[in-house]
């Protein structure tokens, strides 16, 4: 049996605190404006269900770079949070203030309070219980849709391009891509070694992925104008899709693998309780010596869940396991969560064939999927 300690994990389910870390550049003259702002928003943020604190801090050495830290009870009131629509209309005022910004996310491991600290402010629970073993990959995803009537064109355009230059700098670098639609739904999702904006930004510079992103532009549904920078960020971020889950049995992948992209439309609200499923039940598989999945991550924006699964057989063998939902009452609960009629199926999923079904609609066809030479 795979011991915890032997699997390459991340998690967004482990009941820790969060700890927020917001570095940011201001542009000069633009303080006053900036606390303004940021006296708005953070009343708004203390009212958001999670929250627990924040912090303003000023650079004693550069008065121009600023940091906001914040605790969370845990990750998913804050990913729920950030991703919100309420979210990109309450941190709009503070774009004019920022030439650049950095976001770190971290779990709460071990913490010291001070000899003087009273007991009644001490907090001794919600702390990640055994650090995770990582490859120093961070995986991310983006996910949008184009019209009905053009992903025949999307898919080709996206299927022909030229892959950018893997190397950003000297310690990051781009691992894969691969690139998934479901009905018109594109989803892309990336691995990259070292930084992960880094290599976002060293991308949207490379003129054969420019020229993809602008050939497709004519056939989105959302309307967006790369020349434009908020234009730009504001698609961007309703398009990302981040990961939430990752567990892999081993350091490496066998050459026999296979990459899925599954996706799973939740109900109304029901995403994180979703994407939660799917990760426990990863986690149960994996105790599994040599299964069926050989990593899985799961990606999840508001109800829009994507699990990523490089399986060492085919996915049908067992459909209920490749479906993350194998168990007493497993399927129960993910028919509840799942919004069947968008992926047009029906009937209980404890019957092998609605089931398979499901597998069937959930896979999405792979676009291209490219290693980094």
């Amino acid at each position: 049996m795979t011991t915890l300690s032997e699997r390459i994990s991340q998690s967004a389910f482990d009941g820790s605190r969060l700890r927020v870390v917001l570095m940011l550049d201001l542009y000069d003259g633009a303080q006053q404006q900036f606390l303004a702002a940021y006296e708005h928003m953070r009343h708004q943020v203390a009212s958001v269900p999670g929250h627990i604190s924040d912090q303003l801090c000023q650079s004693i050495e550069n008065p121009s770079q600023w940091l906001i830290t914040s605790e969370w009870e845990s990750a998913p009131p804050f990913l729920a949070w950030v991703n919100s629509e309420e979210h990109l209309e309450t941190v709009q005022p503070l774009h004019d203030c920022v030439r650049d910004t950095r976001s770190f996310r971290y779990s709460v491991l071990r913490e010291t309070d001070g000899a003087r600290t009273p007991v009644s402010q001490k907090r001794r629970t919600g702390t990640q219980p055994a650090p995770r073993v990582g490859d120093g990959v961070v995986r991310h995803a983006l996910t949008f849709t184009v019209r009905p009537d053009c992903e025949h064109k999307v898919a080709e355009i996206l299927a022909g391009y030229t892959s950018p230059e893997a190397r950003v700098d000297d310690t990051t670098r781009l691992r894969r891509t691969s690139l998934f639609m479901h009905g018109n739904r594109v989803v892309r999702t990336v691995e990259v070694q070292g930084d992960l904006l880094a290599a976002l930004r060293h991308v949207a510079r490379q003129p054969e992925v420019r020229a993809v992103e602008e050939a497709i532009n004519p056939y989105l549904e959302q309307d967006r104008d790369l020349d434009d920078p908020k234009s730009a960020r504001v698609f961007f971020t309703r398009a990302a899709l981040p990961a939430v889950h990752h567990l892999a049995t081993t350091g490496g992948r066998p050459q026999d693998v296979v990459r899925h992209g599954l996706y799973y439309p939740a109900k109304k609200g029901c995403g994180m309780a979703l994407a939660k499923l799917l990760a426990q039940q990863d986690e149960a598989a994996a105790d599994v010596p040599a299964g069926l999945i050989d990593s899985s991550t799961v990606f999840q924006r508001d109800d829009i869940v994507v699990r990523l699964v490089d399986a060492r057989g085919p996915l049908d063998t067992d459909p209920l396991l490749a479906l993350g939902a194998r168990g007493p009452r497993k399927a129960d609960v993910l028919a509840r969560l799942l919004d069947l009629e968008v992926l047009g199926v029906d009937g209980s999923l404890t019957d092998e064939k609605v089931a398979a079904r499901l597998l069937e609609s959930a896979d999405m066809r792979l676009i291209t999927d490219r290693h980094a030479s």
